[in-house]
């Protein structure tokens, strides 16, 4: 069947519907509740299962597969809209201490571990794949879907392949369920041994976090009515500003390709940079006040439900089938680095609440930001250790060496090889938690 605009709309459609299905059963069932499954990754579950590798009750297209990647690219689009000031390195660091080093290092050094083991294990044990597929760990633990489906492709380009996003959904995924059940186990086993500060138990987070469900009286504001509605919707003018940031993106891509021919810019990297620039534009025409940041973040979290589901959905079970060992190994290694970071270099390093800014870290590292900020609601239910506060701050630094990690790595590790590259990021990682500790040496205890 040709591909057309209406085949696109029946993806959309099909998915929103097991969006909905999916968002019905982490309702009621109370194993999908205590474990804070996720609605989306639940509707990429059942997508799979009735999908064309199985029992074909929905005919996904054959460019579903591509939608992650699109919409990562939209999604870089959004990461510096809306913001109107700049901060500093300076202030980075005096305002959000040992959590900019610790964060960042723990990043690289995931990076950095992961292409080194995983390159020596691979040489040594299958020297029949390629080793390059050790990027895919880090890629889709630490980064998620949306990193995995930027790196994949990147990958694929460079060593002219079609597995590589598919082998990332895969640890994408299991990285999510990873993150959510292993968390939900260290905070209970951080309570026993006495290292929480604000629970006992990881089952106390509130009903609305394992239902989904917000009552009338916790509700909050999406955001704030910026435009007037006879002009044009408040929110088709922040979804404006998020696909024009896009398309500008785009462009840049098709003058690089004609002009640079041999040059390989990652397009989610130019819709960034796009955003930035539109976002310049914006602050100097004095329009930015008119932009909600909240909104925005809304924007990106609704293309994430859908770039997560359709990750799931469409992993194709003949790559997982081929490489199941070489993954399921790997995942190991990407289990035991963060459980490494949380109970011995932030217990170490962190200067206070170790645990609660710990845990963040092993979410995030192990999913995405949102698997984090549920493990550290279920840790620290009133946000009294400050953690995401400090989290947000030093990201705004952290978020342009992540895209430089997005970037380049892959072509870093193709054209110097997993072990060097991975070598490199590691000592790098290394050198950032030296300068957190001499820094910040002198460890308060926690109240």
């Amino acid at each position: 069947m040709p591909y057309t605009c209406y085949t696109f709309l029946y993806d959309f459609c099909f998915m929103s519907l097991l969006l909905f299905v999916a968002h019905l059963l982490r309702c009621n069932i109370k194993f999908f509740q205590n474990h804070y499954v996720p609605t989306s990754i639940l509707a990429g579950v059942i997508g799979l299962a009735i999908g064309p590798q199985f029992t074909n009750i929905i005919p996904w297209s054959q460019q579903a597969n591509s939608y992650p990647y699109l919409m990562t690219c939209v999604l870089f689009a959004c990461i510096f809209l809306g913001r109107n000031s700049i901060i500093s390195l300076k202030d980075i660091i005096r305002k959000t201490g040992d959590t900019f080093f610790i964060n960042t290092g723990s990043e690289i050094l995931c990076f950095g571990v992961a292409l080194f083991i995983g390159g020596i294990f691979i040489n040594l044990l299958f020297p029949n794949v390629f080793p390059e597929i050790s990027l895919m760990l880090p890629a889709g633990f630490a980064g998620g879907h949306g990193y995995a489906a930027a790196i994949g492709g990147a990958l694929n380009k460079l060593l002219d392949r079609t597995d590589a996003v598919y082998i990332g959904q895969t640890f994408a995924t299991i990285g999510l369920l990873v993150g959510l059940f292993g968390g939900v186990a260290c905070i209970n086993y951080a309570a026993n041994m006495g290292y929480t500060n604000f629970v006992k138990k990881a089952s106390l987070l509130p009903l609305e976090y394992r239902t989904g469900l917000i009552s009338k009286e916790n509700r909050k504001e999406f955001g704030e009515i910026t435009i007037n509605s006879v002009s044009m919707d408040p929110l088709t003018f922040h979804i404006m500003l998020v696909l024009l940031a896009t398309g500008i993106g785009f462009f840049i891509d098709k003058v690089l390709k004609i002009y640079f021919p041999s040059l390989e810019m990652p397009l989610m990297c130019l819709t960034m940079l796009a955003g930035i620039l539109l976002q310049l534009l914006l602050n100097y025409l004095n329009y930015s006040q008119y932009i909600d940041k909240r909104i925005i973040d809304r924007t990106a979290g609704t293309l994430t439900d859908y770039l997560v589901s359709f990750g799931v959905a469409t992993i194709k079970i003949s790559v997982v089938a081929e490489f199941w060992q070489l993954i399921a190994i790997l995942s190991v290694i990407g289990v035991i680095i963060p459980l490494i970071i949380v109970f011995v270099i932030g217990k170490k390093l962190f200067q206070t609440y170790w645990f609660e800014r710990s845990i963040f870290i092993f979410g995030y590292l192990t999913g995405i930001v949102a698997v984090g900020i549920t493990l550290l609601r279920s840790a620290d239910p009133d946000m009294k250790s400050g953690t995401l506060e400090d989290f947000g701050l030093a990201y705004t630094l952290q978020s342009v060496i992540e895209v430089f990690l997005v970037a380049f790595i892959p072509l870093i590790t193709v054209y110097f090889g997993c072990i060097e590259t991975g070598l490199m990021l590691s000592i790098i990682g290394i050198l950032f938690y030296i300068i957190c500790y001499y820094m910040y040496k002198n460890k308060t205890e926690e109240v």
